[in-house]
């Protein structure tokens, strides 16, 4: 189980930079402009990804990240600073994943949500939300930039699979 988690953040770092590249061709008034979505924006909803990543990141490792205050914060304003704080926490990702040893995954986390409640989970369902959370707003901003000029990136995972030779 714990090389599938791997598996998915390795394919997490890949769609991601997959994206961001697709993103990149756009200029910042584009990536900023008004769009439909949960986070109405690309870079809203890319903001949004990062931040929840840095939240259960904190939560796996016991090292909360304060900075973050809600949800919908907006840490890298700048598409250039959110692409290399994204390359960076896609890789820290897998280090954590990779790291994590096997009897872990039959653990359950404790933590607190946003809002202060206590709450438990089981650790390999946080893992999967983790990377299901990744999936559904990448596929936002996928949508996204489907209405504009930049075509979007194939992102499923058996093309991953594919490029990688992981299948």
């Amino acid at each position: 189980m714990l090389d599938y988690f791997l598996t998915l953040a390795r394919y997490n770092q890949w769609a991601n930079a997959r994206l961001y590249a697709a993103v990149g061709q756009l200029d910042a008034a584009a990536i900023a402009a008004p769009r439909v979505g949960f986070f109405p924006s690309l870079l809203k909803t890319l903001n949004h990804l990062m931040v929840t990543d840095r939240i259960w990141l904190g939560r796996l490792t016991a090292t909360p990240d304060a900075a973050i205050k809600s949800l919908d914060d907006m840490p890298y304003p700048d598409f250039s600073d959110l692409r290399a704080a994204r390359a960076a926490l896609d890789g820290r990702i897998i280090e954590v994943v990779g790291g994590l040893a096997p009897a872990r995954l039959g653990e359950v986390l404790v933590y607190k949500t946003m809002a202060g409640q206590p709450h438990e989970t089981p650790m390999a369902l946080v893992l999967g939300h983790l990377f299901n959370h990744q999936t559904h707003h990448r596929g936002q901003a996928h949508a996204m930039l489907s209405g504009t000029a930049v075509p979007p990136p194939v992102l499923d995972i058996i093309y991953f699979l594919r490029d990688t030779g992981a299948a």
